[in-house]
């Protein structure tokens, strides 16, 4: 009798053993996953609500939703282009609560008072110039836009093909389209400012 409970006993210990090395080896992909795209995420983030401190939090939830749904992603290698498609819609909702919302009087004041005057003029001219890039960005249509934004960012055809839900043999021309209108844009504004 006394074996049988040894026996037990060490089955538990090599259980046990294992449940911790589960339960390790998960946080070191959750935590690697963190920071490996932690970066982009947030870039994602910020280019749709144009705003860091709302990317941050659309940041953290992505992350929180990848934590709880760590265990259905199968393959590693489609991973970024989930968290990127997560972030783009958390992005999106935000925005639609935002506005929603009827926040758009706090967003005028907050950039009105976002620095007062400068003391260097070519600080001015950097925000001018992007403020220019973003008046140009915004007016061009979606999905080419995202494109241009996430391939600016260093992602793959695949990969902003799956974050985007389109067809991947479609991202060049998307791409080279949204370039296109990016300068035509570009340089409109410039003429009439």
């Amino acid at each position: 009798m006394l074996e049988m409970n040894k026996g037990a006993e060490i089955f538990m210990d090599a259980m046990s053993e294992n449940t911790a090395a589960a339960a390790q080896t998960e946080k070191i992909v959750f935590d690697e996953a963190f920071m490996l795209h932690h970066r982009t995420v947030f870039r994602a983030a910020r280019s749709v609500v144009r705003d860091s401190g709302l990317a941050e939090d659309v940041t953290q939830e992505v992350f929180l939703r990848l934590h709880r749904h760590i265990d259905s992603i199968d393959n590693l290698e489609m991973l970024r282009p989930w968290l990127i498609r997560v972030a783009l819609n958390l992005a999106k909702n935000t925005l639609r609560t935002k506005f929603r919302a009827n926040t758009r009087e706090e967003n005028y004041v907050k950039d009105t008072d976002d620095g007062g005057t400068f003391s260097v003029e070519s600080d001015f001219e950097q925000r001018e110039a992007v403020n220019e890039v973003n008046r140009a960005l915004n007016k061009i249509k979606e999905p080419l836009r995202s494109c241009l934004i996430l391939r600016q960012q260093g992602l793959s055809y695949r990969e902003i093909a799956e974050s985007l839900s389109l067809n991947e043999t479609s991202i060049g021309q998307f791409v080279a389209r949204g370039r296109k209108e990016f300068v035509r844009l570009y340089g409109k504004i410039g003429r009439d400012g």
